[in-house]
């Protein structure tokens, strides 16, 4: 809500001051300028949410001293200082930044799914009700400058985390040959199945650069989606 206001805002204040071109003909009016919703940072700050958020900060940053300290510390913060401890745990790198190489780790292997108590991904996200419009445009791309990365960073050095880490699907290697022979990794992104869960936004940390903004309009099936991956993942019948 925070958010919305602050965009709400925005737009408004936008729209009263364009008014005095409101009669001009739209072709030879210049493009608008992007819009920024600064105002999102200090209202949110001086909202309830983040006095909560506030008090809670250190709670999972707590547990990297294990199971037991963290629930000693959680106790602490949560029941006693209520935020108030003068200590803040950071981090002091980003997620993608502690992935290791493919060289560094065991390959896992996974049991198989039976069918009856545990799925396959493909099943699940159907079952989730995820729902994009056939005209939408793709809202993940891949940066021009940054076109290389997939097949000459992430899969050689990482074995392509973004097929693994992904709840949905969305990111798959292929073999493709190359024009002198061989072939090579080429990263095929069906944004059709995304859920929108950010994660590869923070688990990349921009590595290839995606961008782009989602379409929006279905709230109510957004939430529900939601809901169902995080119940499904834990399917049964």
């Amino acid at each position: 809500m925070v958010a919305a206001e602050a965009i709400f805002d925005l737009l408004s204040s936008s729209s009263s001051s364009s008014l005095d071109s409101s009669s001009a003909d739209p072709s030879s009016l210049p493009p608008s300028p992007p819009l920024e919703a600064t105002a999102y940072q200090s209202n949110l700050e001086n909202s309830w949410v983040y006095d909560e958020l506030k008090a809670v900060r250190n709670v999972h940053a707590g547990f990297a001293a294990g199971v037991a300290p963290g629930l000693i510390h959680a106790g602490l913060v949560t029941q006693i200082t209520k935020g108030r401890e003068p200590w803040t745990f950071r981090n002091t790198k980003t997620d993608s930044a502690k992935t290791k190489k493919a060289k560094e780790c065991e390959v896992i292997e996974y049991p198989k799914n039976d069918g009856r108590y545990t799925f396959d991904l493909l099943t699940n996200l159907q079952r989730s009700g995820t729902y994009h419009e056939g005209d939408q445009p793709a809202h993940l791309r891949i940066k021009a400058t940054m076109e290389s990365v997939a097949s000459q960073v992430s899969f050689p050095e990482y074995a392509g985390p973004e097929q693994r880490f992904c709840p949905a699907g969305v990111y798959e290697y292929k073999m493709v040959e190359e024009n002198g022979g061989g072939e090579k990794p080429e990263l095929v992104i069906n944004a059709q199945n995304c859920v929108h869960c950010k994660c590869c936004r923070y688990a990349e940390g921009g590595r290839e650069g995606r961008e782009g903004g989602r379409e929006g309009g279905r709230m109510e099936r957004d939430v529900y989606m939601l809901v169902a991956v995080f119940f499904l993942s834990f399917s049964f019948t």
